[in-house]
């Protein structure tokens, strides 16, 4: 679970070119903490979950599937 989140942060965060600097900004969290996520070394609350996903403009359910099960 880590891995897709990891890797679906990094892929709308990118797509939306914003650093993790300004997306640990726009969270209000520490740019080294949205590094740690993506290197998939944290666990996650619900509610980091849901402000990740509100500033990423997405849903909780899309950072938790996998882009691959999305493309079928």
């Amino acid at each position: 679970m880590r891995s897709i989140l990891a890797e679906n942060i990094r892929a709308f965060r990118k797509s939306r070119a914003i650093s993790q600097e300004e997306l640990a900004d726009i969270c209000d969290l520490h740019r080294t903490y949205i590094g740690s996520i993506e290197r998939e070394e944290r666990n996650v609350t619900l509610s980091t979950l849901e402000v990740l996903a509100e500033a990423l403009g997405v849903s909780v359910m899309e950072l938790l599937t996998s882009r691959a099960d999305c493309d079928k």
